[in-house]
C-alpha cells in the first residue's frame, strides 16, 4: 500500500527537527497522494454507474470528426490513426511533466521563502484534487482507450493501460507509462480529466505570485500541452478536459474569493505560515504577503 509508506516517510520528516517546517509546509501533497491511494480500495463504480457510451456518444457529436469514407470519429480514435513520432514524443515528455512541475514549483516557492503562496498553491492543488475526486464519484466514467479497447460494456477490475503512450516507450526504448499506468487506482475516473487541471493551478499560481514573464510562459505552453496530449493519447475526451478546467476555476475561485477570506480560516492560514517560518509576524505586515 504506497500511502503506508508515503506516512511513515512523513512521520519521519517530522520527527527530524530540521526538517520539520518543510514537513508542514508540504502536508497538502501527503493528504493528495493519500486519497488518491485509497481511491482503489473504494472503487467509484460501487457507487454509481460507469458512463462509456453515454461519454462516448456526446464526444463524438460535439467534437468529432469526419473521414474521408464518411465515418465520424473521436478526435482521440483519430490520432488513434494519425500519429507520428514527433508528436508522440512531445506528448509523452508532455504528460511526464503532470506532477514534477508542479511539485518543483511549490519546492521553489518554498525555497524563495514565498511561504504564503507556497502554501496557498499548495492547499488550492489540493482542494482542485479533491472536487476532481468528487466528480468521479458522482459520474464514474471511461476514457477513449477502454472503449477503443473493450467496447461499451463496463468491465470492472480493469488494469490501467498506457495507451497511445506506448508509442513513447517504444520510440526511448524504456516502459515510463507502462511502469506509471500499470499502478493506476482507477481506470473509470476520466472525468474531469485532473491532467488538465494540475498545470493549470500551477500557472494561475505563477502569476499570482509575479513569476517572471518566462515562467508563465513556460509553465501555459507545458499545459496546453498536457490539454492536447490528454486527447492525443486516448487518455481524455475533450469533455474531460474543458471540465478539468472548469473544476480547476471553481476551485481556485472558491478558495481565493470565499473559503481563504473567512475570518477563523485566514488566521488559520496565517498561523500555518508563521509556523513554517518560524516568525510572529502576520502575513499581512510583510510585503510579500500583500493579497493580489
Amino acid at each position: 500500500m504506497f500511502s503506508i509508506y508515503i506516512l511513515i516517510i512523513y512521520a519521519g520528516l517530522l520527527a527530524y527537527r530540521p526538517l520539520r517546517r518543510f514537513a508542514l509546509a508540504f502536508a497538502p501533497w501527503i493528504i493528495f497522494a493519500c486519497c488518491y491511494d485509497w481511491m482503489r480500495f473504494f472503487p467509484n463504480y460501487e457507487f454509481n454507474s460507469i458512463d462509456v457510451q453515454g461519454l462516448y456518444d456526446s464526444e463524438k457529436n460535439l467534437f468529432g470528426i469526419a473521414t474521408w469514407g464518411g465515418q465520424k470519429l473521436t478526435l482521440s480514435e483519430y490520432f488513434s490513426v494519425h500519429n507520428c513520432a514527433p508528436a508522440d514524443l512531445m506528448a509523452g515528455f508532455f504528460y511526464l511533466c503532470w506532477v514534477p512541475v508542479p511539485l518543483g514549483f511549490s519546492f521553489w516557492l518554498y525555497y524563495k521563502q514565498q511561504y504564503k503562496w507556497c502554501i496557498r498553491f499548495c492547499l488550492a492543488f489540493l482542494f482542485v484534487n479533491l472536487l476532481g475526486f468528487c466528480g468521479y464519484y458522482i459520474h464514474p466514467a471511461a476514457p477513449p482507450w477502454y472503449v477503443m479497447e473493450y467496447g461499451f460494456k463496463p468491465i470492472l477490475h480493469t488494469p490501467g493501460n498506457v495507451a497511445g503512450l506506448i508509442r513513447f516507450d517504444q520510440l526511448v526504448g524504456f516502459p515510463v507509462f507502462q511502469s506509471i499506468y500499470g499502478k493506476n487506482a482507477n481506470v473509470f475516473a476520466a472525468l474531469p480529466s485532473l491532467h488538465a487541471a494540475y498545470m493549470l493551478v500551477t500557472t494561475c499560481y505563477a502569476c499570482a505570485s509575479k513569476q517572471s514573464k518566462a515562467t508563465v510562459a513556460v509553465f501555459a505552453f507545458i499545459c496546453m500541452g498536457i490539454w492536447w496530449t490528454a486527447v492525443y493519447s486516448g487518455h481524455h475526451y475533450v469533455i474531460d478536459v474543458l471540465l478539468g478546467i472548469l473544476v480547476t476555476f471553481i476551485g481556485i475561485a472558491l478558495l481565493e474569493g470565499c473559503i481563504f477570506r473567512i475570518p477563523c480560516i485566514k488566521r488559520g492560514l496565517e498561523k500555518y505560515a508563521n509556523s513554517i517560518k518560524n516568525k510572529t509576524v502576520p502575513l499581512s505586515q510583510t510585503k510579500e504577503e500583500q493579497t493580489p
